[in-house]
């Protein structure tokens, strides 16, 4: 039997879940074909490597030895692979890109074009998805580029050693909710609360950021990957949610949404791009842009 990368990342995904059902979804795998695979690498090493009678899951002593072995190979074939592919790709300027969805609508474009100033970068590509979903494609070498929002409480899946990373940008998770609708203000009872999925990169924010005092009074009333949908829910009397201010600022402006909360609830977020160690030239050339210093503004402009 032979090893694939896919195992070393099965590996180490259940390693630090300790649960298959959670692994399996992170893989984008049913939990029985997940087990399979699970089975099938600890064949490939003549012993179990996982204690399945532990709960959560626990590496047995020869997972535990294994477990540094596999994440330097991981980290040796990937950093092969990029390299493989950044050669290949020397000679191309197709910009291939990742964005959160919210971030793709309300900061891609703009962000984009003022990094151009006139003098387009070639072909862009570019996938919106869940946090979750970008950085599998990230890990894969699908992207050369990831554009997420960020917050130090809920760092991300990707090591900065290996994704070095860039900040353009500044936001706000706000809560809000429509005229008339709940406060966070008000009573002590519980809120229906407009939640984030599990794979959204702002749901993993907000449950490292809200305090758990305000988390308890939160009642989930409906779940959704997108702000975006969020967003529609709340403008119609759904409950309340925490939305980036990029994405609210009109409707705020408008009425048609409120704050419900005081300032003090808002979570601050950065907006960071994220690349690879390797990189072909088109791409390098790009990364120049982004992290060359901003010049200061003249005071005639």
């Amino acid at each position: 039997m032979t090893l694939d990368l896919s195992q070393i990342e099965d590996f180490r995904v259940l390693a630090e879940t300790g649960n298959f059902s959670r692994a399996a979804a992170l893989r984008h795998v049913t939990q029985p074909a997940f087990s399979r695979r699970i089975r099938a690498l600890e064949d490939w090493a003549g012993t179990p490597l996982f204690d399945r009678e532990a709960h959560p899951i626990v590496l047995t002593p020869a997972g535990e030895a294994l477990r540094p072995l596999l994440a330097e190979a991981l980290r040796c074939l990937t950093e092969g692979r990029d390299a493989a592919r950044a050669a290949a790709e020397r000679s191309r300027a197709t910009l291939r890109f990742a964005a959160t969805h919210v971030l793709s609508f309300t900061f891609f474009p703009t962000w984009l074009r003022a990094l151009e100033s006139g003098a387009p970068p070639g072909a862009v590509s570019l996938v919106s998805d869940s946090l979750q979903a970008c950085e599998e494609l990230m890990l894969g070498g699908g992207v050369q580029f990831l554009l997420c929002h960020h917050h130090e409480a809920a760092p991300s899946r990707l090591d900065p050693s290996r994704f070095p990373w860039h900040s353009v940008g500044a936001d706000r998770l706000v809560p809000v909710a429509a005229p008339g609708g709940p406060a966070l203000e008000e009573g002590r009872g519980a809120l229906p609360f407009l939640a984030y999925s599990p794979e959204s990169g702002l749901g993993r924010i907000l449950a490292a950021a809200v305090p758990k005092a305000m988390e308890a009074r939160l009642n989930a009333a409906f779940t959704a990957h997108h702000a975006a949908t969020l967003r529609t829910m709340a403008r119609a009397g759904r409950g309340l949610a925490w939305l980036p201010e990029s994405l609210v600022a009109e409707d705020l402006a408008a009425g048609t949404l409120r704050r419900a909360g005081p300032v003090a609830l808002d979570v601050p977020l950065d907006i960071r791009v994220i690349r690879p160690l390797a990189l072909g030239a088109a791409a390098e050339t790009f990364w120049s842009l982004v992290t060359r210093p901003l010049r200061p503004r003249s005071p005639m402009a």
